[in-house]
């Protein structure tokens, strides 16, 4: 039998956040033992070689205000450019971590080994990049971007080349605050978006 669908009402819907949180980080949203520890706490494990850093941003709405559910994924090569995986590549960097805005303070920070440059196929050479998936309430779809380093030589990376409006290309750029330290904040709209990628 074929219910009505006069009698139903409407789920109220939210995107992304809290519930991605629940799903993903529930030991963040508040809910204990599901695992004994998160999947993806940490880039790297003891010993990983290369220098330490320590990424601190928000995830910004357009209104300027700071996203408390924001969840991010990052993606990287270890200190000598080579991925997880691959010949050669350091066992105490499995390259991947999953982590979020505070929800006092919208802060998230990533603490990971600086990565080295990357030779991607045909020899093409990346400056030194983490791959970011950003993802919070009104986002229907993960967001994808990178985080470059102000104090490394991007002027031949192939992506960074590729954005027409220069201006932008500076909104993938980390910036140094101190040694080991850096600041880079997601800006979902308004002028001076993050340009995101379609990978």
């Amino acid at each position: 039998m074929v219910q009505k669908l006069d009698t139903l009402v409407e789920t109220a819907s939210q995107t992304a956040g809290p519930y991605v949180h629940i799903g993903c980080m529930p030991t963040y949203a508040g809910i204990g033992g599901i695992y004994e520890t998160e999947i993806g706490e940490s880039p790297i494990s003891d010993g990983a070689k290369g220098e330490i850093i320590e990424i601190t941003g928000e995830v910004i709405d357009g209104t300027g205000w700071a996203l408390r559910d924001a969840m991010l994924e990052s993606w990287q090569p270890d200190a000598a450019g080579i991925f997880p995986g691959a010949e050669g590549a350091d066992p105490a960097v499995n390259g991947f971590c999953r982590f979020a805005a505070d929800f006092e303070s919208g802060k998230f920070t990533l603490r990971t080994v600086k990565p080295g440059t990357y030779k991607g196929r045909g020899g093409v050479v990346q400056a030194p990049h983490i791959s970011l998936w950003v993802v919070s309430r009104g986002i229907n779809t993960g967001l994808q971007t990178r985080i470059y380093f102000e104090d490394e030589d991007n002027s031949n990376d192939p992506l960074l080349n590729r954005i027409e409006q220069r201006p932008r290309a500076d909104t993938l750029i980390a910036k140094k605050t101190a040694e080991g330290k850096y600041t880079f904040n997601v800006v979902l709209q308004g002028d001076k978006e993050t340009v995101f990628l379609d990978l």
